[in-house]
């Protein structure tokens, strides 16, 4: 066994010790030390470089690997497997990815103004804002000698002739309070409760003169992030916020290769852990924290997430959803608690699941077009999450239909070679003087920052600016000549975004044909599926009245540039509309409504999902959709107008 040391440029360290044919990036993860592996350890990707300060490393140099970087002791951490005692940097980038993601500021006016404007959308479709947890009060006859009932069954007297009903049922974290409550209020209290036609559920109890909120958990657990809110159950107000890298991420940026990692000794609990008491318990005292708001008032909860996100944060075998026929364990349940699975609430608190329809369109899904109402509106409408897959729904008041597509990670940076998710240093933005060819960059960060990388919505500006300005053609080849279009000794062109000595890397930060070829891939499965599912339905483009774009790159990305290079269809850009983390805003509507729980169950009942797999037409499509904007170039008319 070899000592190795994982030191981090705050001056920490990490020590342990690694066996036979152990690579430093299996050994981080066992020493929880976070490093960026998209790929999950395949070498596929490049981003888990570590720099070599004193040691030996069996690790052979990669096309992900520069000479001069190589020279300088960078390596890749997955192919890197420790000779003898070793010290290692562990850069700050290699872990930005979790600990300065950038996510949506639910705080910000915009974000709030999508939670209000959902509960004005509910209550316009004739849903009530109202949910089945209460604070009661209620007063009873203090014992005596001629009256020695006891305590719990005297409160169940109290609530069954308050409430009308004949069962009354405490949990034990409720027994253990009841004496000394009951007796430090004169047996008058104040209880939470939850109220079935059956009967009653009482979650708390507290003295009479205590003011008492009942907190509500409302979740979106996405591959990449996952954002959360705690409001008042009694009106929805949310209370607080907070949002955070999902800790998964370290065994891989897409759902397949979780999934393997699940399927390897503890890897279940491994995943389990990662989302649990990694992600959504430190959120949960985060926000409980910044309100001074007790986590054991929190009664209920609400999660949204795909289906493979669902089985691993159940801590569930979610191997069957990749393998032939993909079948889940379940699509809907309604038989969790906090206490089940460790959730640091009330340990009561009952979890409700968005529903799944299928191996690939989860619960995130259906939350989200329940909140974009399309389900409710006459008009031909198009439900789009752009994440690390692309899910589509399209349809109205009269029928729902809904697939979805494998992007791959280049939505968040993955198969990029400056490819990075949204964190300090990712460039968000970009125009190019089509004259000069000179960039102009907006950065994630303070002020100042250098740029390292491109995340999501900046490979669409860079690569639409590309196009515009006549550098690359329908094909991404490079067709100009420049200061900034390098060509390697293959001849395969390059554009660089910022030279080494502009940039916080050391090395150019630069754009290859290879990466917009994957980029091409990636917005033309979107693409592809639009037509595909349209064409089913024997409808084209032109009868889209709107387009809902949610999820995270949604938020950044510049519809005109998207349409532009043919990842969307070319319709009027009024007709777009960002709908926010769709997913967390239906997630805060089946927590607050009850009829909403229910609504959104329905939907997902009456929404058909197509296989694309199965369409002998998908993959002609696809083909046709891998170029800029497209092969038949009359899909997008707006396109040639604007060409420079």
């Amino acid at each position: 066994m070899y000592k190795v040391t994982f030191k981090f440029e705050d001056g920490s360290q990490v020590e342990n010790y690694a066996t036979e044919g152990e690579s430093l990036l299996e050994l981080a993860r066992k020493s929880n030390v976070t490093i960026d592996a998209p790929c999950s350890g395949n070498a596929s990707c490049g981003k888990c470089k570590v720099k070599l300060l004193n040691g030996q490393l069996a690790s052979k140099k990669t096309r992900h690997t520069a000479d001069e970087e190589y020279d300088a002791g960078w390596r890749l951490a997955c192919i890197s497997e420790p000779q003898g005692d070793l010290e290692v940097l562990v850069p700050d980038i290699a872990s930005a990815f979790k600990s300065r993601m950038k996510v949506a500021d639910l705080s910000s006016p915009d974000e709030i103004q999508i939670f209000e404007k959902t509960k004005e959308s509910i209550e316009s479709a004739g849903i009530q804002l109202r949910n089945s947890l209460d604070v009661v009060e209620v007063t009873m006859d203090v014992p005596s000698l001629d009256d020695t009932m006891p305590d719990n069954e005297r409160l169940s007297r109290a609530l069954r002739k308050y409430m009308n009903l004949e069962m009354v049922r405490f949990p034990y974290s409720v027994l253990l309070k009841l004496p000394d409550v009951l007796r430090a209020s004169d047996f008058t209290v104040k209880c939470v409760i939850r109220t079935t036609p059956n009967d009653v559920f009482v979650y708390d109890i507290f003295p009479k003169d205590q003011d008492v909120v009942i907190g509500g958990l409302a979740i979106d657990i996405g591959t990449t992030t996952v954002s959360a809110l705690i409001i008042n159950m009694e009106n929805g107000d949310i209370l607080a916020k907070a949002s955070a890298g999902n800790g998964q991420i370290r065994y891989g940026a897409d759902v397949i290769n979780r999934i393997i990692e699940s399927t390897k000794p503890g890897g279940k609990k491994r995943l389990q852990d990662a989302v649990i008491a990694e992600t959504i318990n430190p959120l949960v005292q985060q926000m409980c924290q910044s309100i001074h708001f007790p986590k054991e008032q929190i009664y209920r909860m609400c999660i949204a997430g795909n289906t493979t996100m669902n089985h691993l944060f159940a801590g569930i075998n979610a191997n069957p959803l990749r393998m032939e026929p993909y079948i889940p364990a379940f699509f809907k349940t309604n038989s969790l608690y906090a206490s089940d699975l460790g959730i640091d609430v009330n340990p009561d608190a009952h979890l409700i699941v968005a529903p799944n329809i299928g191996s690939y369109v989860g619960g995130d899904i259906t939350a989200g077009t329940f909140v974009s109402m399309i389900w409710n509106k006459p008009e031909f409408s198009l439900f789009i999450d752009l994440g690390t897959n692309g899910e589509l729904v399209f349809g109205n008041s009269d029928f729902l239909m809904s697939c979805a597509c494998s992007a791959g990670p280049a939505f968040e940076g993955g198969d990029i070679s400056c490819g990075m998710r949204a964190t300090d240093g990712a460039i968000e933005a970009c125009t190019i003087d089509a004259e000069t060819m000179e960039p102009n960059c907006k950065i994630i960060g303070e002020e100042g920052e250098k740029p390292v990388g491109l995340c999501g919505s900046g490979i669409i500006d860079v690569i639409s600016e590309l196009f515009r300005t006549g550098m690359i053609d329908p094909k991404g080849k490079f067709i100009r000549e420049g200061k900034r279009i390098k060509y390697d000794q293959y001849g395969m062109g390059s554009y660089v975004l910022a030279f080494e000595e502009e940039a916080g890397s050391v090395k150019d930060v630069e754009i290859t044909e290879v990466d917009i070829d994957n980029f091409i891939r990636a917005k033309g499965a979107i693409f592809s599926a639009i037509r595909t599912m349209l064409a089913s339905l024997d409808f084209d483009v032109s009868m889209i009245e709107n387009v809902y774009v949610a999820g995270g790159i949604g938020s950044g990305i510049n519809m005109k540039n998207a349409v532009y290079i043919g990842m969307l269809p070319d319709i009027d850009v009024d007709k777009f509309h960002y709908v926010g983390n769709s997913s967390l805003s239906g997630s805060y509507a089946m927590l607050l409504s009850t009829e909403s729980e229910r609504k959104v169950y329905e939907v997902a009942r009456n929404m058909t999902y197509l296989e694309l797999s199965t369409v002998p037409s998908y993959m002609d499509e696809f083909v046709a959709s891998c170029f800029l904007p497209h092969t038949d170039i009359t899909l997008f008319p707006s396109v040639e107008s604007n060409k420079h």
